[in-house]
């Protein structure tokens, strides 16, 4: 029971939860029909008064923040391959020589995220990414950013940020534009030497970056739904502002979304496309494994960290090592602008990982809107009405070579966040509307939570970290301590619904049906009880110590260690009780019977099951595979109104050694098949609860099958590929120009994909990359392969990037690792192809140099960096 729009007591009915005339509704209601009559309309759910934790106040470190003397002083030492080892005195001062490091390496792509999180890509770029589409991206971006206010809250959270925090994001820009000032145009990346947008940055500049970097699993991905969203009879266009004079070369007469030109109207076409976000659009995804002493033969922690992240954009892993002595010293891999923390790495003590989250980061809520209000701006929560805001918006907007224009528009907030529509799918109409609350928005902790842990001098202090912050956003960690520990735990940042709003998203037909149909959680947002004040705490967050093993590969925590299943937690953090995937598969074989003749791990074992690039799907269906194409002999197989003869392809198949390396014959004929399996998979021994690891396996031999195998040597054809080529003539890396041109250097690459069960994976990426900066790509043949006929095969731009192997001995940690893209986007720079190389003749890791005797050993330049120089 509870108050409708006039306060009195009702039950709610069925059709205020969803709006039925929607697709989505209609698909959820669809499936309602077979269940018979669904009654539970939330008249028992109760407003929890449960209270909320106290925060955990962080003890300080004493590692000394910021420089004392008014000047900046930090030694860099690049090593082989072009690794900086950054020494100094205090966390500024480090930040100092990472930041310049950096720049020195990937200036450009730096660079572009902090215009596009700054809402300034139209300013440069104009309203399209498609010049003269209008697809309206650009305007997309900067109204979506600052409808989050990101920039607005580093505006006004800086100063209240940890004196940590403060000093890294100091140092690190004042090395990046130290890079910038001492650097002439022409030495600098000539993919955006010179752009005027290439600019000294500020710690607002990066602080902004962080914030939305934060929301990249969540918010981030809704950008067009809030440039939609406005009430029933408003227009979500933009509009030049009031004192803007619209200059005489602009087309004014260019044709609006709406099809009218207005004398109010922006001077170009806005016709966005906007649909249901997808969840992970780019696709993040790892392998990390934490094994202890009962599990090493030294008896000594050890870490495997292979995160599969875009080769190019946003996501570029690079490799660095920062000392301060007596505080600090941690070598590893991070994300483009984290200000001199290591996201994925080890030190003395602890060595660790992260791999993507299956979990969820925010809420849909379904508002309903008051009948009495004809402007569609109030909503009831608890029987009380509740504003939606108006939140005016202004940015500037590239219309021809050196004029812009001022654009306004209305951006719509709620106590839940901001409004969005997706036409369709989350209509806002006159009865109901849709608003996103991010757990991410803000979150503040990113830097303290990854130095916290970088200067962890046990395991007991590296889970203090956890408990401490709720920085990692979107990550699972996995952890080895020199003493034989293992430590798994998804502190994620996910809302801690109360028990009212979980029991009804997993027992209400419509709720389970929603979620089932978006893809993420929708609730009820006229009730409080389903709202959610922060993150989950520690104590509520899947996790799991001991001295065994810990692994992951992108499935939920539930198999984090195989002989302990993880239960018992909010379902927002994933599933239990399901299928798991081939490459989750794998990985667990290999923990769990791939171990040496004594059933323990050296670190040599450990990297060669990284990359021995074999195929979990073909482990358990070739033999029959072969069999049955053997037996179909030379007779055709319709396929698509053709007659596909298959005979070439079965002796390729017949031909292959079952792995995924350079000189594997007909390798990507089983890859291929693999795609056509997967869309219908014919499974001889279906998935048991019993057996999660090797079930579903075996391959049933009949015309599904085959009309599978002859649709793969269909793909192939249609590439103008040998059927008998190895992998290495049709699998490679092609580097992009700085004008974004193929560079015509094809370097074969070994490794598998995800869709055959590999678990050293790599794929292609031919969409956006999160960056505006050029380069090329080669679109598939279709949607149901990664094979480009144009490329003549796949050209591999995602997949391991920085991958490690770290084994504690009595000498110190030990680890072998590799950055598959190299560590400098600059084309042509001396580390722009050093490490790619290197993996494309075989693949292997390479020794980390982490004491200073192998620093000294391997040095190739140094630099003392001194802000009093500057």
């Amino acid at each position: 029971m509870y108050y409708n729009n006039r306060g009195q007591f009702v039950n709610i009915p069925k059709n205020r939860i969803l709006p039925y005339r929607t697709f989505l509704a209609a698909s959820i209601a669809a499936t309602l029909m077979g269940c018979g009559g669904n009654q539970n309309d939330f008249d028992d759910v109760q407003t929890s008064t449960t209270p909320n934790p106290a925060p955990v106040v962080p003890t300080p470190s004493s590692v000394p923040a910021f420089d004392t003397d008014g000047v900046l002083t930090a030694d860099i030492t690049w090593t082989t391959y072009g690794v900086p080892h950054v020494k100094a005195d205090n966390l500024e001062s480090m930040a100092y020589g990472v930041g310049y490091a950096f720049a020195k390496d990937n200036l450009c792509v730096l660079a572009d995220q902090i215009i596009k999180y700054n809402s300034e890509r139209s300013k440069y770029f104009g309203p399209d990414e498609q010049a003269g589409s209008g697809d309206s991206e650009h305007l997309i971006n900067d109204f979506g950013f600052l409808t989050l206010g990101i920039r607005e809250l580093a505006e006004q959270n800086l100063a209240g940020l940890s004196a940590n925090s403060r000093a890294m994001f100091q140092g690190y820009t004042a090395g990046y534009n130290r890079y910038l000032a001492d650097t002439p145009v022409a030495e600098q990346d000539q993919s955006c030497a010179g752009q005027p947008w290439v600019t000294d940055i500020d710690s607002t500049d990066l602080l902004t970056y962080s914030l939305g970097v934060a929301l990249l699993p969540g918010a981030a991905n809704f950008l067009g739904p809030m440039f939609l969203a406005a009430p029933e009879g408003e227009s979500y266009l933009p509009t030049p502002a009031a004192s803007a004079s619209i200059t005489s070369h602009v087309d004014t007469n260019s044709i609006l979304a709406s099809g009218t030109p207005t004398t109010n109207a922006a001077p170009f076409k806005i016709n966005p496309t906007i649909e249901l976000p997808e969840k992970n659009p780019q696709d993040m995804g790892s392998n990390g494994w934490g094994l202890g002493s009962d599990k090493t033969t030294n008896g000594m922690g050890m870490v495997l960290g292979n995160p599969h992240f875009p080769h190019t954009g946003n996501l570029r892993f690079w490799q660095f090592h920062t000392q301060i002595p007596g505080y600090l010293n941690v070598l590893g891999g991070s994300l483009t602008g984290l200000p001199g923390a290591v996201n994925i790495g080890f030190n003395e003590d602890v060595a660790w990982t992260h791999t993507f989250s299956t979990a969820e980061h925010f809420v849909v809520y379904q508002l309903t809107l008051d009948e009495d209000d004809n402007t569609g701006l109030t909503h009831r929560v608890d029987g009380s009405k509740r504003t939606i805001y108006e939140k005016p918006m202004q940015i500037e907007v590239a219309v021809a070579p050196g004029q812009t224009i001022m654009l306004d528009k209305t951006a719509y907030y709620t106590n839940y966040g901001p409004m969005i529509e997706v036409p369709g799918s989350f209509d806002w109409t006159d009865t109901n509307a849709y608003a996103i609350k991010d757990a991410n928005l803000p979150n503040f902790d990113v830097v303290d939570h990854w130095l916290a842990m970088n200067m962890a001098t046990s395991m007991d202090e590296f889970k203090q970290a956890f408990m401490d912050y709720d920085g990692v956003i979107f990550n699972n960690t996995m952890a080895a301590s020199a003493d034989g520990q293992v430590f798994y735990i998804d502190d994620s940042t996910v809302p801690n619904l109360t028990e009212t709003a979980i029991s009804e998203l997993t027992s209400n037909p419509v709720l389970v049906q929603t979620k089932q149909a978006a893809g993420f959680t929708v609730l009820p947002g006229f009730v409080s009880a389903f709202d959610f004040d922060g993150p989950v705490p520690y104590n509520e967050a899947p996790k799991y110590e001991g001295t065994d093993s810990v692994q992951n590969s992108n499935d939920s925590f539930w198999l984090t260690n195989l002989a302990s299943p993880i239960t018992g937690v909010s379902p927002l953090y994933g599933d239990v009780d399901y299928q798991q995937t081939l490459r989750s598969r794998l990985g667990q074989q290999f923990i769990e019977s791939e171990a040496g003749s004594d059933s323990t791990f050296t670190p040599q074992e450990v990297e060669s099951l990284l990359l021995n690039n074999r195929s979990m799907l073909a482990d358990m269906v070739l033999p029959s595979l072969l069999q049955a194409c053997t037996a179909q002999g030379s007779d055709p197989i319709t396929v698509n109104g053709e007659d596909v003869d298959i005979t070439e392809g079965c002796a390729a198949l017949a031909s292959w050694d079952g792995t995924m390396n350079k000189d594997s014959v007909g390798a990507h004929v089983f890859r291929e098949f693999a795609f056509q399996f997967n869309s219908d998979p014919q499974w001889e021994t279906p998935f048991s609860l019993d057996n999660p690891v090797t079930t579903p396996s075996g391959l049933l031999q009949n015309d599904t099958t085959l009309a599978q195998f002859a649709a793969a040597v269909q793909v192939i054809n249609q590439a103008g590929v040998d059927l008998d080529a190895t992998l290495g003539e049709v699998q490679f890396v092609e580097r992009s120009l700085p004008d974004g041109t193929a560079s015509g250097e094809k370097l074969p690459w070994a490794g598998a994909h995800n869709i055959e069960g590999g678990f050293n994976v790599f794929n292609i990426v031919p969409d956006n990359n999160g960056t505006l900066l050029p380069r090329h790509t080669y679109e598939p043949l279709n949607s149901n392969t990664i094979m480009s006929a144009e490329a003549e095969g796949y050209h591999i731009n995602y997949g391991s990037s920085w991958m490690m192997v770290i084994n504690f001995t009595e000498e110190g940690p030990k680890g072998r690792g590799l950055l598959s893209y190299s560590q400098s986007r600059s084309y042509g720079t001396d580390h722009f192809l050093d490490q790619t190389e290197l993996y494309s003749t075989q693949p292997t890791l390479r020794e980390l140099y982490f004491t200073d005797e192998e620093i000294s050993a391997n040095t190739i330049s140094t630099l003392s960096l001194s802000s009093e120089e500057n």
